[in-house]
């Protein structure tokens, strides 16, 4: 993929709406449905652009928007000390921090599952947590 053309005065959301632009296809469409999931469950979420790739914060970093020639993955930060009820993990599994979703062309994440997992990521974050809380032994 290209990188961005775009002036270093441009803010991350330009950024963003730039790299979503230029991809003209399918990759484009669904990181800019999963952006919009992002900033519906969490109004406050930051845009910012690291590492040439879209990051949203919220307290820490919540998830980053890789784009792939056959995917569009999202990671997770602190995935691995999220519950994920639904199954949307599907991707960087064992590791011990983060998780990803893979989204491939065709394929549609389920919008009130994402935005609580969106949710309960920002939670996390603004809880100071890192991982969950061991069990005491009895």
């Amino acid at each position: 993929m290209k990188k961005s053309d775009a002036s270093p005065e441009a803010s991350a959301a330009d950024l963003i709406s730039q790299r979503i632009a230029e991809l003209g296809d399918w990759r484009g469409e669904t990181l800019s449905r999963m952006r919009k999931l992002i900033t519906d469950a969490d109004p406050d979420v930051l845009e910012e652009w690291k590492w040439n790739v879209p990051v949203w914060s919220h307290d820490g970093i919540i998830c980053t928007g890789e784009v792939y020639k056959k995917a569009v993955k999202l990671t997770f930060a602190k995935g691995a000390s999220l519950k994920d009820p639904s199954g949307l993990f599907n991707s960087s599994l064992e590791g011990n921090t983060r998780r990803a979703i893979d989204i491939h062309e065709g394929e549609e994440v389920a919008a009130a599952a994402f935005k609580a997992l969106i949710r309960e990521a920002v939670a996390l974050n603004s809880s100071g947590k890192a991982k969950p809380a061991k069990k005491a032994k009895a």
